[in-house]
C-alpha cells in the first residue's frame, strides 16, 4: 500500500523537510497540499509536482481519500486542522508544539482516540535508538524510582527568536516567518518552539508528567523568551530542573542534555554525542552510542509514512505525550508572567 498524504500549511518546514522526506519514502506520497495563500500553493505545487491544491481543508479531506495529513501551520493554528483531519479518518502528523494551550492539546488527543487514528508530533529525538534504550532502562527498573531530572536544551536560533531572518535558510524555498517564531502574541518564543523537543523526550523516557512549574524568563529583542530557567515537580513527586537557551553559536548546532537520577542509578543523555549512559550504584553500568550525532528531522516523518501505510511501528511521540508537553509549556509561560508556581492543567 502506498499511503496518500496531504499537507496543510505550506511554508518553510513543510517544503524543506516534510514534503522532500515523503518523496523519498516508498510507503507514501504527497498527493495534495492546502494553504490559505494561493501563491504559496502554486510555488510549492510547481516545485514538487503536486497538482491538487486547496485553500480549504474540508474540501481536501472530502476529495482526496487521504491516509495521513501533515500539519505545518503556524503554532496557534494546529488544533482545528488536526481535529478535522482526524475526523476525516486520517492519521495526523502535527508539528510541535502540538497546541498552544492545555485545552487544545487535550482536545486533539481526545479526537485521536475517538477516531482510532495516530497523532505523531515530530520531536525527532524521541524516535532514535538511544531513546528507546533509555526508556527501556527506566521501565525495567535499572535506575529504580525516578527522583530528580535535569533537562537542558540550547539552539542556534538567536536570529529567529529576535525576529530576524534565520541565517541558514537564505536559499530555501520559503523562510520561517517572524510572525510564528518571534511574536509573543502568536506563541512565539523558545519554549514553544524548542523546549517542546526536550520535554517530549523527558516525558516519553520517564513516563512521568509535570504537575507544577515555576519559570523565570529573559526576553529577546522581539519580546519572546530567549532564555528559560524553571523548577518543576513531577507526577510522582520527583524534582525537575528545566533550562532553555536560544544563543548557541550557529556552527555548534542544537544540544539537548538530560540527566535522570533514580534511587538505584542514573541515565545521562547527550544528543550531540548521540549517546545514553547508565550509571548504577552497584557499578553494573551500560551505554549506547550511535554513529550519527546530527538531529534527524526526517526520522519522525519516515515513521509517519509507515503508520499511514499500515505498518506496525511504534509512535514514540504520540498525542498523549504531545498534550502533556503542551500543558507543561502553557504552565511555564503562565508562571513566567505571574512569577508564581503554577499548576499544569
Amino acid at each position: 500500500m502506498t499511503a496518500r498524504i496531504g499537507v496543510v500549511g505550506i511554508g518553510w518546514w513543510a517544503t524543506f523537510n516534510h514534503i522532500p522526506t515523503i518523496s523519498e519514502c516508498s510507503e507514501a506520497e504527497v498527493v495534495a497540499i492546502c494553504d490559505l495563500d494561493q501563491s504559496r500553493l502554486d510555488t510549492a505545487g510547481d516545485a514538487f509536482g503536486i497538482m491538487s491544491r486547496y485553500t480549504d481543508i474540508a474540501k481536501m479531506m472530502a476529495a482526496e481519500n487521504l491516509d495521513g495529513v501533515m500539519i505545518s501551520t503556524p503554532h496557534i493554528f494546529h488544533t482545528d486542522p488536526a481535529i478535522a483531519a482526524l475526523k476525516g479518518g486520517a492519521h495526523v502528523l502535527v508539528e510541535k508544539p502540538m497546541a498552544t494551550c492545555a485545552k487544545d492539546g487535550r482536545a486533539i488527543a481526545t479526537a485521536a482516540t475517538a477516531a482510532g487514528r495516530e497523532v505523531l508530533v515530530p520531536t525527532g529525538l524521541n524516535f532514535e535508538e538511544y531513546t528507546a534504550k533509555a526508556r527501556d532502562w527506566v521501565i525495567s527498573g535499572r535506575i529504580g524510582e525516578v527522583s530528580h531530572i535535569v533537562c537542558q536544551m540550547g539552539s542556534p536560533l538567536h536570529d529567529l527568536m529576535a525576529g530576524e531572518p534565520m541565517l541558514e535558510t537564505a536559499n530555501h524555498l520559503f523562510r520561517p516567518p517572524a510572525s510564528t517564531w518571534a511574536d509573543p502574541n502568536n506563541a512565539g518564543g523558545y519554549a514553544w518552539g524548542q523546549m517542546s523537543h526536550s520535554l517530549a523526550w523527558m516525558i516519553h523516557v520517564t513516563g512521568l508528567t509535570v504537575s507544577e512549574v515555576y519559570c523565570a524568563s529573559s526576553l529577546s529583542p522581539s519580546g519572546v523568551d530567549f532564555y528559560n530557567a524553571a523548577t518543576a515537580r513531577a507526577s510522582n513527586g520527583a524534582t525537575i530542573s528545566l533550562s532553555g537557551a536560544s544563543t548557541v553559536p550557529k556552527h555548534k548546532g542544537m544540544h539537548t542534555d538530560v540527566r535522570i537520577y533514580g534511587t538505584e542509578g542514573m541515565i545521562l543523555f547527550n544528543n550531540q554525542k548521540a549517546s545514553v549512559e547508565l550509571w548504577r550504584l552497584d557499578a553494573d553500568d551500560d551505554a549506547l552510542t550511535l554513529d550519527r550525532p546530527e538531529y534527524d528531522g526526517a526520522l519522525p516523518v519516515q515513521v509517519f509514512a509507515k503508520i499511514c501505510a499500515g505498518h506496525d511501528v511504534f509512535n514514540a511521540s504520540n498525542a498523549t505525550c504531545g498534550a502533556e508537553v503542551t500543558a507543561t509549556i502553557a504552565a511555564l509561560y503562565k508562571s513566567a508572567a505571574s512569577k508564581k508556581m503554577e499548576a499544569v492543567e
